[in-house]
């Protein structure tokens, strides 16, 4: 049997408000209507696109806890994080982050995407990079998505610096990696110990 315009409307609010990450195709299914009719819904009861879902939950759930910078500074959008232990954030490659003669992604904004989590996964107001080492292994496209995975390794020195090892993929496919020398201005208890 299917719902009436109404209920279905109510079903989907309450369907998205469970699972924010969910399709508009996976709605469409569900609903046993076309993926037009959901998105005409959602249009008119002004729930947001999906992707605009993703970035309001993750806002929501990291902006307490990156201390370090805004989260609407970071380059991607974070989708997880544990300071001073582990990030990982997405960022996917549009007209404007691309030579227009080759359709490639200029490699600043890869650099951008990692050098801000490696600077976000970092449990400290004051979190500034000293140092990195960078390797593009792979041409990123317009169109792709890039996952960058970020890694704290503590290590104890005359400088006190963090070590943050960041590595970005296109599918399962490394396109990236960069160790980043972090200046923190207080000690971790990892660090002490």
């Amino acid at each position: 049997m299917r719902l009436s315009k109404k209920e279905r409307q109510a079903n989907l609010l309450e369907t998205i408000k469970e699972n924010p990450f969910i399709t508009d195709e996976e709605l469409a299914e569900r609903f046993g209507v076309s993926v037009q009719t959901i998105r005409l819904d959602r249009m008119e009861r002004s729930i947001p696109e999906l992707r605009e879902r993703i970035k309001n939950v993750a806002e929501k759930s990291f902006e307490d806890e990156v201390k370090s910078l805004p989260i609407e500074e970071v380059i991607g959008e974070i989708i997880d994080i544990e300071l001073d232990e582990s990030a990982i954030s997405i960022f996917d490659v549009r007209a404007e982050h691309v030579f227009v003669r080759n359709r490639i992604a200029r490699g600043h904004h890869l650099f951008a995407q990692a050098n801000s989590l490696a600077v976000a996964v970092i449990n400290d107001e004051l979190a500034l990079t000293a140092k990195s080492t960078i390797r593009f292994t792979r041409p990123v496209k317009e169109g792709e998505r890039v996952v960058a995975k970020a890694k704290v390794i503590h290590i104890v020195d005359e400088k006190d610096r963090t070590m943050v090892e960041v590595q970005s993929f296109v599918g399962g496919e490394l396109a990236f990696t960069g160790d980043f020398e972090m200046y923190r201005s207080k000690k971790t208890e990892k660090d002490e110990a």
